[in-house]
């Protein structure tokens, strides 16, 4: 510590020895930014506050029918993005700024001094907003500040509407490639379907389900088919059991005595059919002539049928004119054609269970290519669908946003300019120039005590070139000599403190005259 104190110390006697040039320096770099600063040219800085109203009554009561959207984020955004290239020449159009410019490197140079010119600053969490510009001209100020709301206004409204259009286009697009998607997975899923459709069976039973119906079918048939079997045999017993009985023919015998099985059932449904007539209509109706007129004859041709029969017979009644006998062999002929027809059956129900089967060793495998193709469909119409909601939900929303408004813009405070410059702040300055010039002077002293250094004592030139210090000679007082010293110090503190009078004078008389 005392070494550092010590060396300090050192640099401090160094500085002092070359005080002169430092206040020389200060004087002239104080006079110097004194007049930079009464020169410089005036700003003044014309401003706007502008107010975003993005509370909107519909909103609440759309929710969950259309896609909110964050006004407050759209407004933030707008007010960190308006200061761009495109804006700013907007701006400048706007504003005539450009009526001079004759070449591309004064546009540019021009562009970027506006934009370095252009602030948006926002107040907080109130939507409030201060846009202000600085130039030397007040009533240019006023113009581009004026110009920069407008261009404010006209952004966030528009900018709304753009990114609504390109998204509604955008859902457009995909719907369009879903909805060919759709029609080319359905088309695939239908000729899926037409070429397994035996394995797949319809939508509600599958080859599995099919076969158990079968399989429950068949065996019905075979029971079936072996109680006709049984019927049948039983007739067979009885008929070959059934002796026909052979009878004189009696000429007093009446026709009642013969049967004729094919006419006489015919004869007995048109009986019936006539009775029912009869009890509907008269006699004189025409179905009920038509009836009698066939039944007459069919009673003819009974009864042509049986002289026919008696003629042949010579006297008697042949084996088959047994009525029983008759009625046994037509009994039998419709028990074999019933069990030919269950037999039919329950072959066509074996050769069922056989092709259900094969396409069961089929069917995992259909199966398995059926549930991707139906997978993929799924995912398609599920896209397709949602996409659906999203575009009648950003037609609603655009529809909200044209009845309530994106936001509202209110123009709190218009474009002002104040009557005294915002630019130079001298009152400022000046104060800060003085205190340069004396860290300036001070500077300059040390830097020459670095450069032509002095050794003020023998022990700091010991430690400096390391050699061994035999003896010293001190300075013999001299009252004219520390007259001259303090005459000397006197002035030179003088001469500061006029330095620092100077520039508090000069602060003093700016911020009397408002400059």
């Amino acid at each position: 510590m005392d070494d550092l104190l010590r060396q300090l110390i050192g640099y401090a006697r160094g500085a002092w020895t070359y005080r002169w040039w430092g206040l020389v320096v200060a004087w002239v770099v104080g006079v110097a930014g004194a007049i930079t600063i009464y020169v410089l040219p005036d700003k003044y800085e014309a401003s706007a506050r502008i107010f975003v109203d993005t509370q909107s009554v519909i909103a609440p009561l759309m929710a969950g029918l259309a896609v909110p959207s964050d006004i407050d984020q759209q407004v933030t955004m707008l007010s960190k993005t308006l200061i761009s290239r495109p804006h700013v020449e907007q701006l400048i159009r706007m504003a005539d700024l450009d009526l001079k410019i004759k070449s591309k490197e004064q546009r540019e140079s021009l562009i970027e001094d506006v934009t370095r010119r252009l602030k948006i600053q926002s107040a907080g969490r109130d939507n409030l907003y201060t846009l202000s510009y600085l130039d030397g001209e007040p009533e240019r100020a006023k113009r581009v500040v004026q110009s920069l709301v407008s261009i404010f206004v006209e952004s966030g409204l528009g900018d709304k509407r753009k990114d609504t259009d390109s998204a509604r286009r955008f859902i457009e697009e995909q719907i369009k490639n879903y909805a060919q998607k759709l029609d080319e997975a359905e088309a695939r899923l239908k000729d899926f379907r037409i070429k397994n459709l035996a394995v797949l069976g319809d939508n509600e039973k599958d080859a599995l389900g099919q076969m158990g119906d079968v399989m429950s079918k068949l065996k019905d048939a075979q029971l079936e088919l072996h109680e006709a079997e049984n019927s049948r045999d039983a007739i067979k017993r009885q008929l070959a059991g059934e002796e026909p009985v052979l009878l004189p023919d009696n000429p007093n015998s009446g026709d009642s005595a013969y049967s004729v099985p094919e006419l006489d059932g015919r004869i007995e449904d048109m009986k019936k059919k006539l009775d029912d007539l009869l009890r509907q209509y008269t006699d004189k109706h025409p179905d009920v002539i038509g009836t009698r007129n066939v039944l007459a004859q069919l009673e003819q041709q009974r009864a042509d049928e049986i002289k026919a029969r008696k003629k042949a017979g010579g006297g008697q009644i042949s084996a088959n004119n047994n009525p029983v006998y008759q009625q046994m062999k037509v009994t039998l002929m419709e028990a074999d054609g019933n069990v030919a027809s269950l037999q039919t059956r329950v072959a066509e129900y074996e050769a069922r269970a056989a092709q259900l089967r094969e396409f069961m060793k089929l069917g995992p495998q259909v199966e398995q290519e059926f549930a991707q193709l139906n997978r993929d469909y799924d995912i398609n119409k599920k896209n397709y669908e949602g996409l659906v909601a999203r575009r009648e939900s950003a037609n609603m929303s655009v529809e909200m946003d044209s009845a309530g408004g994106v936001a509202e813009f209110r123009l709190i405070d218009p474009p002002s300019v104040p009557s005294k410059p915002a630019a130079p702040n001298r009152s400022l300055l000046m104060p800060l120039v003085g205190l340069a010039a004396l860290a300036i002077g001070v500077a300059i002293a040390f830097l020459m005590s670095q450069l032509r250094p002095a050794f003020h004592d023998s022990r700091t030139l010991r430690e400096a070139t390391g050699l061994p210090i035999l003896g010293s000679v001190s300075m013999t007082p001299d009252p004219g000599r520390i007259g001259k010293e303090r005459r000397g110090n006197f002035i030179f503190v003088g001469a500061v403190g006029s330095l620092a009078a100077v520039f508090g004078a000069l602060t003093l008389l700016i911020a009397v005259l408002g400059r």
